[in-house]
């Protein structure tokens, strides 16, 4: 259930018993023996007031303490003879909400008074008028509201500590989670990897001793293996430190797309709007999603050039890649999507986003996504 809805509901809730007290308030007011005097009429005033207060009570308990013990003393003093419910309630909300200390202060207060209310009323003599308050608000009843009240306070901050209890142990499982994939990359990935960049670095450090021209797909091979080398150190210290420094962002596409020139791909990078800062999600997503594309064309595309661009928006920013390979709306067919693009889209829409990719009229293939700023941020 939403927050929003829960506000909602309790509202609903509280304005049912606030109306439901002054109705009975009334109701016990008008049962007796009255003449319809201006007191009288400010009596009833005082009913439905102390009963109406009651609608505030989640949010201001101590405020709605005082103005109920002030209306029982007030109908007290006017002639009515009528127990004081709706302070019984506020009792409750006041203990509830922890605020011990001044509900009993309060208490003791209106217990004192409530007598001096009753002989005000000239209706009664001393004995009558102590028995009056007593019948008003029976020390019983004070006690098992203050005592309800703060039993459900107890029991929602052990509430509380059970679920913060549960969050860390998630979070510790979390981390221990993380620390192994860490473990397994390392001991997995890391030596494959190493060999790859320093087969590559010895292959090309041989042809040029030797006086050979070195083929651009070496060259490829070489970068390739060094990225993945610090994209693989980057990723076991994110896992490490808890995501705490991203390792690639907004900052990174430049690099990224004159990287990609050295595979043979005429590949050129424009930003437009007015620059702003992104929160790390936003430029780790846009990042991964030109590497992604990019890494794409090369593999599966015979495109001679590519174009990546990213615009900044008010409240969103754009990312677009283009290729001019042999796709095309009439020869495409429909492909089980790839895990790169199932990566993007779960990232794009994990923030918010929109991701479409799809081969284009003119030719060639397009990855769009538009990420919101206000949400990912």
């Amino acid at each position: 259930m939403s927050t929003g809805r829960f506000r909602v509901r309790a509202g609903v809730r509280d304005g049912v018993i606030a109306v439901g007290v002054a109705a009975a308030l009334l109701g016990t007011g008008v049962s007796g023996q009255h003449s319809g005097t201006r007191l009288d009429v400010l009596g009833y005033v005082l009913l439905a007031a102390g009963g109406l207060a009651l609608f505030a009570a989640r949010r201001a308990p101590v405020t709605v303490l005082v103005v109920t013990g002030v209306c029982a003393l007030g109908y007290q003093a006017a002639g009515f003879d009528v127990p004081a419910v709706a302070y019984l309630f506020a009792v409750y909300a006041a203990m509830r909400a922890g605020h011990r200390a001044v509900t009993v202060a309060a208490s003791v207060a209106v217990l004192a008074t409530l007598p001096l209310a009753a002989l005000a009323s000239g209706l009664h003599g001393t004995g009558e008028a102590f028995a009056q308050a007593r019948g008003a608000l029976e020390i019983a009843w004070l006690i098992a509201a203050g005592a309800a009240g703060e039993a459900l306070r107890q029991a929602e901050r052990r509430a509380d500590e059970a679920e913060r209890t549960r969050e860390e142990t998630a979070r510790r499982r979390a981390d221990e989670e993380r620390l192994r994939i860490a473990r397994e990359l390392h001991d997995s990935l890391t030596h494959q990897i190493s060999i790859i960049k320093v087969q590559s670095e010895v292959a090309v450090h041989v042809a040029r001793k030797r006086g050979e021209r070195v083929p651009e797909a070496l060259l490829a091979i070489q970068e390739a293996g060094r990225e993945a080398t610090r994209e693989l150190r980057a990723t076991l210290e994110a896992l490490r430190d808890d995501d705490t420094s991203p390792p690639r962002g907004l900052g990174h596409v430049p690099e990224l797309v004159a990287r990609s020139r050295l595979t043979g791909l005429d590949a050129t990078l424009t930003i437009e709007g007015q620059r702003q800062d992104v929160s790390a999600a936003v430029g780790r997503t846009v990042y991964r999603i030109v590497q992604e594309s990019l890494t794409n064309i090369a593999r599966h595309s015979d495109a001679a050039t590519a174009s990546v661009r990213i615009d900044y928006h008010p409240d969103a920013l754009a990312v677009r890649i283009d290729d001019d390979g042999g796709a095309t709306p009439a020869t495409a067919t429909t492909p089980t999507p790839g895990v790169g693009l199932l990566g993007m889209r779960e990232r794009v829409t994990v923030l918010g986003g929109r991701l479409r990719a799809e081969p284009r009229g003119e030719g060639g293939f397009t990855v769009q996504a538009e990420l919101p700023l206000d949400r990912a941020s």
